[in-house]
């Protein structure tokens, strides 16, 4: 039974021991980075390009609020929903009923100025003779009282006689004031009646008006695309004219007003091309240009965006008015040029992070790679596996990015090498599988 025992004592000591040894080889293979697998990419030539995203909404280039600019009930409609109109069609009209009364009391009122001023010119004409008729009594009773002066001093006539002879003057010369006065008065109407005449004539006129935007014309060749009223509805334009149509000038040119943000509208210019999809076609792209980077500023909830309008064709009408656009503004394109995986910038293996911990120099911000990086020139570091296996930095130039891939400008990295993207180490809850399928392969 001892012997037994002891015998088994010594085989729990060397399973032990074994056991032991295995764990120690482990660890020791681990600081090596035996058991280190990465992914890796290849750096190929190709395109980069460099753009703005936003979304946007699409509209007609010119769009016109046909209004109304009286009041009334709609009688007719002659336009509806996508109807071609051409400039000065009829679509619509107000009941002219109203207006056409006032337009006749505007000419009887016109008629009634005209026949006051010329009884006013009547009255001016015997105005006139009355005057003259006074200036001929004046000089014949002044005749008379120089007649009948010198006989009066020969005594030939009595005092009363050339008293009378000298109150039919003065009379006479009292009349002739009168007539004066009588014919400053008829001028004076005529003046008054001339301005009736002019003040009915404009009445007239702006009843006339009234009359002709009773019919509403459309003012442009174009499609209706919006109707906002129906026969029988009341439209008051007191306050502000009614919108009765919204007409779209062409629709085979449209523009997408996009909302682009601060920090990135500084990029655009005009003239830059665009590219946009909307989810009616989700497989198709549409192209257009930056036609103008309006100056007015958008602000909702404190974030400010400005209005950034990209002009496109639209022959075969499939865009809409209203639809919402996924808009990306090219600001750099690249051709042929070395390119990497963003990936492999934000890689650092397990030692560097170490170091890094152990205060070590921290991951440069440049090296945090942003999809709308634009700044060229700027340093950056990625990792490949020397021959014994281990991860070796390399330090590069970096050109644009287009949020997936950058552009390598300078560096000792040539195409067809291979870099680092993604480490996984054999710990516990992580994979010890080979390579993934559709994915970089693994290396040791």
């Amino acid at each position: 039974m001892a012997n037994k025992r002891k015998k088994y004592l010594i085989g729990m000591v060397i399973i032990i021991l074994i056991l032991a040894g295995g764990i120690l080889l482990r660890q020791l293979s681990g600081q090596n980075g035996s058991n280190q697998k990465f992914r890796l990419a290849k750096v190929e030539r190709g395109e980069v390009s460099l753009a703005v995203t936003a979304t946007g909404t699409i509209n007609p280039v010119i769009n016109v609020l046909v209004g109304s600019q009286v009041s009334g009930t709609i009688k007719a409609l002659y336009a509806d929903f996508n109807s071609q109109v051409k400039e000065g069609q009829v679509i619509a009209q107000i009941d002219p009923a109203i207006f056409e009364a006032q337009v006749e009391q505007g000419r009887a009122s016109v008629l009634n100025a005209r026949a006051n001023l010329l009884n006013a010119q009547a009255n001016l004409e015997n105005a006139k003779a009355n005057l003259t008729k006074a200036d001929v009594a004046v000089l014949d009773a002044k005749r008379t009282l120089d007649r009948n002066q010198p006989l009066l001093e020969k005594k030939i006539i009595a005092q009363a006689t050339l008293d009378t002879a000298q109150t039919n003057y003065d009379t006479a010369v009292a009349q002739t004031d009168v007539a004066k006065a009588q014919v400053e008065s008829a001028k004076s109407q005529i003046e008054s009646f001339k301005a009736q005449v002019e003040q009915t004539k404009a009445a007239l006129r702006v009843a006339e008006t009234n009359l002709r935007y009773a019919t509403i014309r459309s003012p442009v060749n174009g499609t209706v695309i919006s109707r906002n009223v129906d026969v029988g509805q009341t439209v008051a334009a007191s306050l502000q004219a009614p919108t009765l149509f919204t007409i779209a000038k062409n629709l085979a040119e449209m523009q997408v007003d996009s909302n682009v943000s601060e920090a990135d509208v500084g990029r655009i210019a005009a003239g830059q091309d665009a590219t946009f999809t909307v989810d009616a076609y989700p497989e198709r792209i549409f192209h257009g240009k930056v036609s103008e980077i309006r100056n007015a500023p958008i602000i909702v909830q404190n974030v400010v965006t400005y209005d950034v309008v990209i002009l496109v064709g639209n022959k075969d009408l499939k865009l809409k008015p209203g639809m919402t656009a996924n808009v990306s503004v090219m600001i750099a394109h690249r051709e042929g040029v070395l390119k990497i995986p963003n990936a492999a910038l934000r890689f650092r293996p397990e030692s560097a992070k170490k170091e890094s911990g152990k205060g070590g120099p921290p991951q440069k911000p440049s090296e945090r790679v942003k999809p709308a990086e634009g700044d060229q020139g700027r340093p950056g570091k990625v990792w490949v596996l020397s021959p014994e296996g281990k991860p070796t930095p390399v330090s590069i130039t970096l050109g644009i990015t287009d949020g997936t891939s950058s552009e390598v400008m300078g560096g000792n990295l040539q195409e067809g090498a291979e870099v680092i993207i993604e480490g996984n180490s054999n710990k516990k809850g992580q994979s010890q599988s080979g390579s993934v399928p559709f994915m970089p392969r693994m290396r040791k």
